[in-house]
């Protein structure tokens, strides 16, 4: 038997319950709650399962955020059972809480499993979705599969809302990627200042070397990097690397280049990092995330995606324009990528050559640089205060009717 909620008194306060299932999806809910405590003078109370930065916003998380926050399918598998306790466990305290709203953020292994459970139990309790699954690259099929228990997603890439649309999944409204409210930030960082510290000659060529911040990612791409590395420096002489590192893979990458051809300089932290794009002419880097940051710092970029033999038949079920979220934004291939075989040190070497000097493909990409930001802008605020915006309209829509 489905149970259903009444709407609350408009002067209560509201109850939120809201989801992360790692440490991204922690920082984004961090920002989110700040909003919508903001907006409502700490007239809300907050029920689920965060990090430290939900936290800091008022969530007493029902458990540790590390209970859950495993990638991929091959680390999932040995702790299965206890995700499939730790999902069973947060469907029931939302269900038995009754919330005004049901807020998933990111992780969906973790927290779609949540939501269909909370839609079953408590039909009339509106669910959000803050980022959308990757359903432009794979699994399309699950877009509408969302539609039964999610009733909007809040998109963090610009062409997500069309997406869901031709697919047939739920509403979906843009709200902005975390990083353009950094953009300014990122844009004054002292690219000087690093190459003082660094001993960095800037009249000389810099390549930004970004192997990736997982021990899987580092593990396949450190050799090729180096590889093409070797090949650039015989070309090019003067050639110097900076590369910043995550602190966690750092062992990992200071093993690897005992192997390479050259030392680069090795730096950690976001500040440092930034500056490093603007000191670089150019970077080679694992596909992700970073090449956002590479494209809103400005630096022209090669990106290569080499996974294991399990994840890339569950990765390419359906084909895709491309895997750099840069050229997705963008809707065309600017910034070349080299897949799984394709990531040697000849391709890459051909790839980040041109880029180092002053050439075509160079003017080319820092053409499409430019339009980046202003694909990803917003017309007002911040990401945050959009997705919050949402979130109150599913509040006030459900209480209305």
């Amino acid at each position: 038997m489905t149970t259903s909620t009444a709407p609350r008194d408009a002067q209560r306060q509201l109850l939120l319950f809201v989801v992360a299932g790692e440490h991204s999806g922690d920082q984004l809910g961090g920002k989110l709650m700040a909003a919508i405590n903001a907006r409502l003078g700490g007239e809300v109370r907050w029920l689920g399962v965060g990090g430290e930065h939900m936290a800091g916003q008022g969530l007493a998380s029902l458990f540790p955020l590390a209970d859950v926050a495993v990638m991929g399918p091959l680390s999932i598998l040995p702790r299965l059972p206890r995700i499939v306790s730790r999902v069973r466990m947060t469907a029931r305290v939302a269900v038995e809480a009754r919330p005004d709203v049901v807020i998933i953020i990111d992780s969906p292994e973790f927290t779609h499993p949540i939501a269909k459970r909370v839609r079953r139990r408590l039909p009339g309790v509106p669910v959000v979705d803050y980022v959308s699954p990757s359903v432009w690259a794979w699994r399309p099929g699950r877009a509408p599969k969302m539609k039964r228990y999610v009733d909007h997603v809040l998109a963090l890439l610009p062409f997500e809302p069309e997406v869901h649309h031709r697919l047939g999944g739920p509403p979906c409204t843009y709200v902005g990627h975390p990083l353009i409210e950094k953009l300014d930030w990122i844009r004054a960082r002292d690219p000087q200042e690093l190459a003082h510290r660094t001993g960095l000659d800037r009249s000389r060529p810099i390549l930004a070397v970004l192997p990736g911040s997982r021990p899987s990612e580092v593990g396949r791409l450190m050799q090729p990097f180096g590889e093409a590395v070797g090949l650039l420096k015989a070309r090019m002489p003067d050639l110097q690397v900076i590369i910043p590192a995550v602190g966690s893979v750092r062992p990992l990458i200071e093993a690897a280049l005992k192997s390479w051809p050259l030392q680069p300089v090795l730096i950690e932290g976001e500040a440092d990092k930034y500056a490093a794009f603007q000191l670089a002419r150019a970077a080679m880097a694992a596909s992700g995330t970073v090449t956002l940051d590479l494209a809103l710092a400005g630096t022209p970029m090669a990106v290569a995606y080499k996974v294991d033999a399990v994840a890339i038949r569950l990765r390419f079920l359906v084909k895709v324009q491309s895997i750099v979220l840069a050229n997705l934004v963008l809707g065309e291939n600017v910034f070349p990528e080299l897949i799984q075989e394709e990531v040697t040190a000849a391709k890459l070497a051909a790839a980040v050559g041109p880029l180092l000097g002053e050439t075509p493909e160079r003017a080319r990409q820092l053409a499409a640089l430019r339009q980046i930001p202003f694909r990803m802008a917003l017309a007002s605020g911040t990401p945050s205060e959009a997705a919050a915006e949402i979130v109150l309209g599913c509040v006030r829509r459900d209480a209305s009717g």
